[in-house]
This record gives C-alpha cells, sequence and structure tokens, in this order.
C-alpha cells in the first residue's frame, strides 16, 4: 500500500493524505461564476487525470469535491426536477416528462447562473393500482403513492440543505406531483424558518393555462388541445429530444386516439410550438425563482 502511494503521487503517503485534508484549490466551478477549469481537477495533487471532467451543472455528473467547491464559490441554489414515466400514446416515450424536466431544468440553472440541478425524480403519481385508474391503466406507466413522492422529496430537499444550499426549487412537469410537492414545500418552510434555508414549489413552472392560451392562438380547439399526449407535451419533447417522438405511428382518425392513451390530437404538433412552450415554463420559472431571492433579499 505504501509502495502504491509513493508511486502513484511520487511523495510520501502522509504528504497525499495532507493534500486530501486540504481539499480542492478554491479556482472553482463554472465559466459563469467567474472559476476556472483548474478547480475541477487539481485537489492538491490527490486526483490528476488525464483529462479534465467537463465543466457542468449536474450534481450527478460532478465529484463531491466540485460540490464543495461550487457551493464555497456562493451557488447555494439548486433545482430538483421531477418527470414521471407513464404511457404517452403510441407516438411517444414513457420517458417524456423525464426528458423534458431535464432539459428545462439545466435552462433554468443556466439563466439563473448561480444554481446546480438534482438527477430527476422519475418515480410519480400516477393514479391508483387496483383497479388502476389513469395512466396506470397501460403497461410501461410506473407510479409510486403520492406519500411516497413526497417522502423522497423531503428527503432530497434535507439532503441537500445539509450540504449547505440555501434555496431548493422543486419543478414538476407531472400534474399529479403539484399537491405533493407543495405540501412538502410549506412543510419544510415552517420548520426551517429562520434557519437559513427554504423550498421553493415553482408551480408556475407548470405553466399549463399559458401553453394552452398559446395554442388558441394558434387556432387550436381546446378539443385538439386535450389533456394528455396531446400537442404541448408531444411538441415539447419534439423540440428538447426529438427521438421520443414518431408522428407516424398516430392512426388516421381522431376518434382512435384516446384508446391509445392520447387524449387531444398530437398531429400537428412542430419543434417551432415546443420551443416556444419550453420557452414559456423556463421563463416563469425563473421569474418566480428571482421574485423569491429579491423578497429575500429585501
Amino acid at each position: 500500500m505504501l509502495r502504491d502511494l509513493r508511486a502513484r503521487f511520487g511523495r510520501q503517503p502522509n504528504a497525499a493524505g495532507a493534500a486530501l485534508k486540504r481539499g480542492p484549490r478554491r479556482r472553482g466551478l463554472f465559466a459563469l461564476a467567474g472559476l476556472g477549469v483548474a478547480g475541477l481537477t487539481g485537489y492538491a495533487g490527490w486526483r490528476q487525470p488525464a483529462q479534465a471532467l467537463s465543466i457542468t451543472r449536474e450534481i450527478a455528473e460532478m465529484t463531491w469535491m466540485e460540490v464543495r467547491a461550487a457551493i464555497q464559490s456562493g451557488i447555494r441554489t439548486v433545482i430538483v426536477p421531477s418527470g414521471g414515466l407513464e404511457q404517452n400514446g403510441p407516438h411517444m416515450i414513457i420517458a417524456k416528462h423525464d426528458r423534458i424536466v431535464a432539459w428545462a431544468a439545466r435552462r433554468i440553472a443556466a439563466e439563473l447562473g448561480n444554481a446546480l440541478v438534482a438527477p430527476v425524480v422519475s418515480y410519480v403519481p400516477e393514479g391508483d393500482y387496483d383497479p388502476p385508474t389513469g395512466n396506470m391503466m397501460l403497461p410501461g406507466t410506473i407510479g409510486v403513492p403520492p406519500a411516497v413522492f413526497a417522502a423522497v422529496l423531503e428527503g432530497i430537499a434535507r439532503s441537500l440543505k445539509s450540504a449547505g444550499f440555501e434555496t431548493i426549487c422543486f419543478i414538476a412537469d407531472h400534474g399529479q406531483s403539484i399537491a405533493p410537492q407543495a405540501e412538502v414545500a410549506a412543510r419544510l418552510n415552517r420548520e426551517w424558518a429562520g434557519k437559513g434555508s427554504r423550498v421553493l414549489a415553482v408551480e408556475s413552472y407548470y405553466a399549463d393555462a399559458a401553453e394552452t392560451a398559446y395554442l388558441r392562438g394558434q387556432g387550436e380547439s381546446d378539443a385538439a388541445i386535450g389533456q394528455h399526449a396531446t400537442i404541448s407535451d408531444t411538441s415539447e419533447l419534439m423540440a428538447v429530444y426529438p427521438g421520443g417522438v414518431d408522428l407516424s405511428r398516430l392512426p388516421k382518425g381522431a376518434a382512435d386516439l384516446s384508446a391509445l392513451g392520447a387524449f387531444g390530437d398530437p398531429r400537428r404538433s412542430s419543434i417551432a410550438r415546443g420551443d416556444a412552450m419550453m420557452k414559456l415554463k423556463v421563463d416563469a420559472a425563473v421569474v418566480q425563482i428571482r421574485a423569491a431571492a429579491g423578497r429575500v433579499a429585501g
């Protein structure tokens, strides 16, 4: 063991241990935060990969030292996205919500300029099991009870608070996640009052009314806009992950769509519409988060 340490570090083992205790060089993490790439690779000689890690805002793609360096540099906001695994008709992948909310979370963090992104929570409420209701009626959907989803969010928030994050932002891309998300945020904020951390339930991200208004302005009827696996979410997935959509799988008759799990008419979905609606969601979330930060600062 001692020989291996000497060979790897070219110094006495106790020097290598001292280097580890010193932690990462405070050159930081993100170019947007005015921090250099050297902080990603140095760690006083302890970790010297052949190639530097890529600069990222995603916690799952970072080392713990990189997360610590980000927090120490002043990045105290974190986005916690939740998606969902549910049937989305014959034309769209089951991970639709995960793909959309992951893209949105990265964009929100980039717009804020001072936030990291937690991994997507895929397991969310989807309906009852026996007898099955909602999306649980079709194979491929994986759901958990609302209380389980709420407990997962609570554990995530407590973990992030203990790491040093001060503003924990929940964003949900699935309607049944909104109420449990709000309940957890309210409960933790009561518990943490005056303790330096808070949770934001960023309900404005779920911009259903704004998207409906946009599509009506595009000449779409309420029947075509629908409620699930239709123009809005199909267009959004086309914009952020086009490989997850195949409109050619849709039947020609609109009457056939509901039996296949699409409640509305997704056939006029487009990347352009998806771009516009993703902007609505991201902009609304950024405004709410910044407004909350302003209230605290004031």
